[in-house]
């Protein structure tokens, strides 16, 4: 029982950090380097994460500045993030980035809202199937079945705040002027 309880406590801690891992990616209008987590860089031929080709500093909190480790490979992080979803039109001055991230508009940041909502919507459906899952255990008498289902409740319900706390930190965030 102990180990069907550790194991669901597992993959809801993953499946929170997923959410984490989401919740960063979205653009609120403050310059933060894992936005820039996704983008690969065509670099001699290969697609390479930009992360491993340059250093991404934030000096101001609406700019990043990208230093690529090889000057001759700043023409192509500029591709990259030009046909990036993110939107933004780098600047290249010699042989650095410059990122200068807009205010996003009011109707903007409403939408952000509805997309983190979304994504806290499925990261919570991740969470009742991992219960579900975690019940479905042939393995128990019924007395252990009942202890277990409390505590995977109890998991389930933490998870759950856990949750909508991360959804509201960001949307302040984003809704931020």
């Amino acid at each position: 029982m102990q180990n069907v309880i550790a194991e669901t406590e597992t993959k809801m801690k993953k499946a929170i950090d997923a959410l984490k891992k989401d919740l960063t990616g979205i653009r609120t209008g403050r310059a933060n380097p894992a936005l820039l987590d996704h983008i690969k860089v065509n670099y001699y031929g290969a697609d390479v994460p930009l992360k491993q080709i340059a250093s991404i500093g934030v000096p101001e909190p609406r700019m990043m500045v990208i230093t690529p480790f090889d000057k001759s490979a700043a023409a192509e992080i500029s591709k990259a993030i030009q046909a990036s979803d993110l939107g933004i039109n780098p600047q290249q001055d010699g042989g650095v980035i410059r990122l200068v991230l807009p205010e996003p508009s009011e109707e903007r940041r409403k939408e952000l809202v509805k997309v983190i909502k979304k994504e806290g919507e499925q990261s919570k459906v991740s969470l009742r199937n991992i219960r579900r899952e975690a019940r479905e255990s042939k393995t128990l008498t019924e007395d252990d079945l009942k202890t277990m289902d409390k505590k995977i409740q109890e998991l389930t319900d933490k998870f759950s705040k856990e949750i909508d706390s991360l959804l509201a930190s960001k949307e302040k965030e984003i809704m931020e002027v």
